[in-house]
């Protein structure tokens, strides 16, 4: 099937689609013969089929034409008044979800003073050039002066070869009943340029932190290997990571290792929450926008000390440490060396 940008169906494709029903065929069928997504001919289907009638070509493309002519709503925030509206919020520091549902509170019953978030953002980035938008736009909490995709779901900073999908790690890990399971991540320094490894133990919430030479995979690979090799094997079974580029010679690190290494869903922390948590909790110690290549890695160990003596309400207040050498298997290899 040839990919084809979108256009309206045409009545040669009303008539294959009348023609394909009459013979028994699906819509998903016939949408492989016509190059469509399923979802179009379901719309097509839902809008110009008559209650208690068979779709018919001819009858559809009339429908359609005349849908075609009818006046598109006006937009909104072409009205003075909610315009004035929205402008006051935004420069009060408001967000346009906080604007839109404020309106829904304050004017429960008006329609006319109704608004989405959605119908905000787009109202700001296709006003023209100058002042005002500037002015607009530097009033939202971000500040971009250009919209990002909406689409997130997919990963668009290329893809990591081999990955094993979260999905596919044992069910045990989820319980926290048992040591060994590892979430890690980077923290970035200023600009990008510098980086320190995070590797948090989720049953006993130990931290260890790993400097690192570079941002790059070969750096992500040595200063992990560094680390986690102190671990005894028997409490270094998986390693949960999201699907930064970085981890692009994890094969290498687990076969190193002998380790197990899942990645979460792209754009999805909770996956990983006890290591994003715990970055929050670094940042007292690793401040964005600093240098972080100026840590050695005994500074790191004395930052990861700190976090690991702190008593935890999720360890009954016991400390990282203390719930970790519970578990520890009476090796003798020190962890923070």
């Amino acid at each position: 099937m040839t990919k084809r940008c979108y256009t309206h169906l045409s009545a040669e494709d009303r008539e294959t689609v009348s023609l394909g029903l009459t013979q028994g065929k699906s819509l998903r069928a016939l949408a492989r013969v016509l190059g469509r997504a399923p979802s179009t001919l379901s719309r097509e289907y839902a809008r110009n089929t008559t209650r208690g009638r068979p779709y018919r070509a001819c009858t559809a493309q009339t429908q359609a034409a005349a849908r075609a002519h009818q006046p598109r709503r006006s937009r909104k925030l072409l009205d003075p008044w909610l315009w004035q509206y929205v402008q006051t919020q935004l420069t009060q520091g408001c967000s346009p979800e906080q604007i839109a549902g404020r309106l829904r509170r304050t004017y429960p019953d008006d329609m006319r003073k109704h608004l989405s978030a959605e119908t905000i953002y787009v109202g700001l980035y296709v006003l023209p050039r100058g002042a005002l938008r500037r002015e607009l736009l530097a009033a939202l909490r971000q500040a971009r002066t250009a919209r990002r995709p909406r689409a997130r779901g997919a990963d668009r900073r290329g893809q990591i070869p081999n990955m094993t999908p979260i999905a596919e790690r044992p069910a045990d890990v989820a319980t926290r009943t048992v040591p060994g399971h590892w979430e890690g991540d980077l923290i970035k320094g200023a600009r990008n340029r510098s980086a320190v490894g995070t590797l948090v133990e989720r049953t006993t919430r130990l931290v260890i932190l790993a400097r690192m030479e570079g941002t790059d995979a070969t750096s992500a690979r040595q200063g992990f290997t560094k680390k986690l090799r102190h671990v005894p094997a028997p409490l270094r079974k998986t390693l949960t990571y999201d699907r930064g580029k970085e981890m692009a010679e994890h094969e290498q690190l687990a076969q190193r290792l002998a380790i197990q290494i899942f990645f979460a869903e792209p754009y999805s922390p909770w996956q990983r929450g006890t290591n994003e948590n715990t970055n929050g909790l670094l940042r007292q110690y690793l401040p964005k926008g600093t240098d972080l290549s100026g840590y050695t890695q005994r500074e790191l160990n004395a930052i990861a000390h700190r976090l690991n003596t702190r008593p935890r309400k999720c360890l009954d207040f016991a400390t990282p440490l203390e719930a970790y050498a519970q578990w520890r298997l009476h090796s003798p290899v020190a962890l923070g060396t």
